[in-house]
């Protein structure tokens, strides 16, 4: 069953077939999966271990898989076949690493408007970005606009990381597990901040989890993975390879 409000005509939202071999210390993991889902806001939902990471950085295109293809929204950015790869930096995806990965070095505004600037260049100092002060403010961070990370709360850092994926217009957001760190409370406002703001952008969300709770506050679709596979039980619109 489609989600409400969906095209029966439009692509998939995520068009995702990941197959690729890990192997370490001795040991191999296969993750082997196919999702296709119209939904606007799909959460990975598992254990530690099913793969979930892995997805995503195949998504984004920080890891390639061996076999397969992805495709968001009827754009391809990888299809193994074809020998197309899309360079990370050209799939205009927004991600929200779960320690948020942001640059000790680097003050909040120069975090969110890294993703602006070609190559590995840090943003300067002096002059802030018109798009950057719009999602310091957007965000409530303008105050904290000169503060470095080690200055910030927990709740803090994880909206200068949003705000610097936001920052380039995404085309979709991928988010792995970003309330794991905050304490309960905490999690409760910011699942609700970012439901608001899902709704404003309307852009496509992947989020993984193994926390209900994140289902229960953000899910349209659920997709459930065990052990590099997705479940039988994994959502209408999931099936195991």
């Amino acid at each position: 069953m489609l989600p409400a409000g969906a095209d029966m005509g439009a692509p998939p939202n995520w068009d995702i077939d990941v197959r690729r071999r890990f192997e370490y210390a001795g040991r191999r993991f296969d993750l082997q999966l196919r999702i296709a889902s119209h939904a606007r806001r799909l959460i990975l939902f598992g254990p530690s271990g099913a793969g979930k990471s892995q997805t995503l950085k195949v998504i984004a295109g920080l890891t390639t898989a061996d076999a397969g293809h992805v495709r968001l929204a009827g754009r391809t950015l990888w299809d193994h076949s074809a020998r197309i790869d899309m360079p990370a930096r050209d799939r205009r995806i927004g991600y929200v690493f779960q320690d948020y990965a942001l640059f000790p070095h680097l003050t909040v505004a120069q975090n969110v408007g890294f993703g602006l600037l070609p190559g590995l260049r840090n943003p300067g100092r002096r002059a802030t970005p018109p798009q950057v002060l719009r999602w310091l403010n957007a965000f409530g961070l303008s105050p904290l606009a000169h503060h470095y990370p080690e200055q910030l709360s927990g709740g803090q850092r994880q909206r200068t990381a949003l705000a610097r994926a936001l920052v380039t217009e995404p085309h979709a957001l991928l988010l792995d597990e970003p309330f794991a760190a905050l304490d309960t409370l905490l999690r409760v406002r910011l699942r609700n901040e970012l439901a608001e703001w899902l709704d404003r952008l309307a852009i496509p969300m992947m989020l993984i989890t193994h926390d209900p709770a994140d289902i229960d506050s953000l899910a349209d679709e659920v997709v459930t993975l065990f052990d590099g596979r997705v479940s039988p039980a994994g959502g209408a619109t999931a099936a195991t390879i």
